[in-house]
């Protein structure tokens, strides 16, 4: 179940990142991008109407919100009618955490962003960009959410355990 789970994770990740690229993109979904990136892409964020595709957008992004939820109360209430422990739930969220994050930062990260013409495709003004090439470029931000996930592990792993 663990790995069924974690599989559906990236997927949702994948699917999540692609469809709010195409029909949602915000001045929010920049920030993770390099600054160089951001920079060229700050004009057209900002005089970007409401369209029935940006409307589909949020929908997407609710859904995939949803989704992420819907993993981790599966997970638990699986665990709960196998009687898990506060650890065997936190191995299993913190599995589900850490392949999630390895899967961002291997697929999207490294190779999506800076081996495919993925956002350049969708976002044609950032061509030439030298931020694509720049691996490493959020480590911080990918750091403290590797720490949150250890947070978050325990906290949904001690939750699970009081029902």
């Amino acid at each position: 179940m663990t790995a069924i789970l974690s599989l559906a994770g990236c997927a949702l990740l994948f699917l999540g990142i692609w469809g709010v690229t195409v029909t949602l993109p915000t001045a929010r979904l920049a920030k993770n991008f390099p600054e160089d990136v951001q920079e060229k892409l700050k004009p057209r964020l900002e005089s970007l109407p409401m369209s029935p595709k940006r409307a589909l957008g949020w929908v997407i992004l609710a859904l995939f919100v949803a989704g992420y939820l819907a993993l981790f109360i599966v997970g638990g209430v699986d665990g709960a009618k196998r009687g898990f422990t506060f650890w065997q739930f936190f191995l299993r969220f913190f599995t589900i955490g850490a392949v999630i994050k390895a899967f961002d930062i291997i697929a999207l990260d490294w190779f999506l962003l800076t081996k495919t013409r993925f956002f350049q495709h969708y976002f044609p003004e950032t061509e030439g960009c030298a931020g694509w090439q720049d691996f490493g470029y959020n480590s911080r931000q990918q750091a403290r959410q590797c720490a949150m996930i250890v947070l978050g592990s325990a906290v949904t792993a001690w939750i699970f355990t009081l029902l």
